[in-house]
């Protein structure tokens, strides 16, 4: 489905905002309140896909590599849950530009690419008010940033960017690769690692990446989630 009218992002935006205010309003002890929010919020990850076709699954593919880099950093059960939460959502700020941007085919033109670079900012607006969700709004705010001060929006650098910002930034360049005539998997998986590698202490943090080189090289390891259809 591609989203061609205003009149007709707004409802869907007005509709995820009753599913986010919904999940806030829950009062549930710490685990059991982490376990809901994940299944409720992979619905409205659902939502983000039937609206955004050209990416659909990405957040899901996302989310699972970054849960994997976040666990060998030796991330908190806490700060694991918000890098999901913020994997599934990280693109939610797209709906919140002009419909003409809604697809991926437009983003090639200058003009464009600069309209593209508020959906950070603008998605953390549209879930900053709601408590459950803290965490993973600075992430989705700052995983553009690069390390070498260059990204968008603020232009941060290097360690000023949050830690999950910077897994999320990995994760999801990482599952975004597509690699052309890729034989398989595994094949695609270690053109997109050498990418990264190159792009590491620019574009990306040095440690991240070489977190996710090393789960990569780790023997009977498969990284899950990194190739869906688009």
């Amino acid at each position: 489905m591609h989203v061609d009218s205003a009149d007709r992002v707004e409802p869907a935006v007005l509709s995820i905002q009753s599913m986010l205010t919904k999940i806030d309003r829950l009062h549930l002890p710490a685990v059991s309140r982490r376990d809901l929010e994940s299944i409720l919020v992979r619905q409205v990850a659902k939502e983000l896909d039937r609206l955004l076709p050209w990416q659909a699954g990405h957040g899901q593919g996302t989310a699972a590599i970054a849960l994997q880099i976040g666990r060998a950093a030796s991330l908190t059960d806490e700060e694991l849950h918000q890098l999901k939460l913020a994997s599934l959502l990280h693109d939610i700020g797209v709906l919140m530009l002009p419909p003409c941007l809604q697809t991926k085919r437009e983003w090639f033109e200058p003009d464009c690419y600069v309209a593209i670079q508020n959906h950070p900012r603008l998605g953390a607006t549209l879930l900053e008010p709601f408590s459950f969700l803290r965490e993973a709004t600075v992430m989705i705010a700052h995983h553009h940033e690069r390390w070498d001060g260059s990204g968008y929006p603020y232009g941060l650098r290097g360690t000023f960017i949050p830690l999950g910002a910077r897994i999320l930034a990995v994760a999801d360049a990482f599952e975004a690769i597509h690699v052309p005539h890729a034989y398989d998997q595994s094949h695609r998986d270690r053109i997109a690692l050498r990418i990264l590698y190159v792009a590491a202490g620019t574009q990306f943090d040095p440690f991240v990446v070489d977190t996710l080189i090393a789960l990569f090289e780790e023997p009977n390891v498969r990284l899950a989630g990194t190739i869906h259809s688009r």
